[in-house]
């Protein structure tokens, strides 16, 4: 019997603009650029030149500090550019793909025969391993690591996010292989909503599936692993994206690296919200979405009436990027009103009817908008030295201090941080705190900074 987990906090945003489930095409760029600020806490060593001829699944660049960590071409062709930042930060490696693609070929597998050293080998082989995080740190993690269990969330329930479940529709096979594979290392935990449909296909057993029944952020892998297995102190637990099992499951069922994405392109500037697959490192025209099949004319989707800002990933954890390369750990991209060019007469003091409200704020809450709210990317406020007491607790479905836990680390007091559970979470946990924060903190950088303190302390 699945075991369901119920949670009573959190918050669920309605925005305009969620994606319909139906597959568009956008224009792609013919170069693709791996980048490896998408591996948290990977510091990259380059192993190709300019020129360099390479398969997909050839390896681009390592971890400098686990040489056997490698990140797979997603494509096949020339390496046009390794584009560096200040004090020559690698920024992308950039490959010019072929118009015929060719691919390593790293041999079929049966999943179900494998040991965990085999499949570990395997990923590392194909440069998949580094696709896995861990935590504690929410990094990118090591093959040096020994989890307790591995946590996949196959739920996605932040504002606009693209829905799995959708994505996995004809992959059935390729999820089920990769959620065997990873059961070889140590025990799945697969977290899904309480409607969802994979719970009923069989994948071993040593995977089993929970259902969180609850608000946003119940989907965020942190809140997870803080209901079934919490993080101890020397304690290690993979986190898994849904669609990085997919890569692996394809892997072992191909033998070939195959990274496809379906992708939500979401938001309330968006004319026609829907999905579209791509590569990850393809640098997508958003605004040249089209129907299929190719032949269909093109339009224009994205509202330039008035200044929006391009999001990759959701409006709460994504990052503002200038063009659009999809990341690998990305699952949607999202356009939102800017909000810079708004003029609003007498300010917050209107009574304000079609505007989102935590706290009852304006009289929306009496009439809510059954097709979402329209919200821009102004902060409305400005940071204030204080922290609300109660607010975080709300929005929060963890057993953790979370108001003190920020106190703790904008105090780098890290033995506080370590009594009140840093080890068990992520930026993306406070992401909803962060949007009802009085005080206008930036409370993901803040538990970033506190993550990478502790984590240079104990190395």
């Amino acid at each position: 019997m699945t075991k369901i987990i119920k949670l009573h906090r959190g918050l669920t945003i309605n925005l305009k603009g969620v994606a319909k489930k139906e597959k568009m095409e956008v224009k792609a760029d013919t170069v693709y650029a791996l980048q490896p600020d998408d591996f948290e806490g990977v510091k990259p060593k380059v192993v190709v030149k300019e020129g360099d001829k390479v398969k997909a699944g050839d390896a681009l660049f390592v971890n400098k500090a686990y040489p056997e960590v490698k990140f797979a071409s997603p494509v096949s062709g020339t390496v046009k550019l390794i584009e560096r930042g200040e004090r020559r930060k690698v920024l992308s490696v950039q490959v010019e793909a072929d118009a015929k693609q060719e691919f390593v070929d790293f041999g079929k597998k049966d999943a179900s025969k494998l040991t965990g050293e085999e499949v570990k080998a395997s990923l590392l082989e194909a440069g998949l391993f580094g696709y896995i995080n861990q935590l504690p740190y929410a990094i990118s993690t090591n093959p040096q690591t020994e989890p307790k269990a591995i946590f996949v969330s196959a739920l996605r329930d932040m504002p606009l996010a693209g829905d799995f479940e959708y994505e996995v529709q004809g992959q059935e096979q390729d999820f089920q292989t990769g959620l065997t594979a990873l059961s070889k290392i140590a025990k799945v935990y697969v977290g899904v909503g309480k409607n969802s449909t994979l719970t009923s296909t069989g994948t071993g057993t040593n995977v089993e599936y929970v259902v969180f029944d609850g608000k946003c952020p119940a989907g965020n892998v942190g809140v997870q692993v803080n209901h079934i297995d919490p993080v101890n102190k020397g304690e290690v637990v993979w986190t898994v994206d849904p669609t990085a099992v997919l890569f692996f499951g394809r892997l072992f069922n191909t033998g070939k690296v195959n990274l496809t994405r379906t992708l939500a392109l979401a938001g309330s500037e968006v004319e026609t919200p829907a999905y579209f697959d791509a590569l990850v490192g393809a640098k997508v025209n958003i605004d040249g979405l089209r129907e299929a099949p190719e032949h269909q004319q093109e339009r224009k989707n994205v509202n330039k009436n008035g200044n929006v800002r391009v999001i990759a990933g959701n409006p709460l954890t994504g990052k503002v990027q200038p063009s659009t390369v999809i990341g690998a750990h990305q699952s949607e991209i999202t356009v939102i009103p800017e909000g810079d060019d708004a003029d609003e007469i007498l300010g917050w003091i209107m009574p304000r009817f079609k505007q989102f409200s935590v706290n009852r704020s304006y009289f929306s809450w009496l009439f809510p908008k059954k097709d979402g709210y329209i919200l821009d990317a102004r902060v409305k406020g400005g940071e204030r030295h204080m922290i609300m007491s109660g607010e975080y607790d709300k929005v929060l479905p963890m057993d953790i201090y979370g108001e003190y836990l920020i106190k703790a680390i904008i105090a780098q007091d890290i033995d506080k941080m370590e009594a009140l559970g840093i080890y068990e979470v992520s930026p993306e946990d406070f992401a909803l705190a962060e949007f009802v924060d009085s005080s206008k903190l930036e409370l993901q950088k803040i538990v970033r900074e506190g993550l990478n303190m502790l984590r240079k302390e104990n190395e």
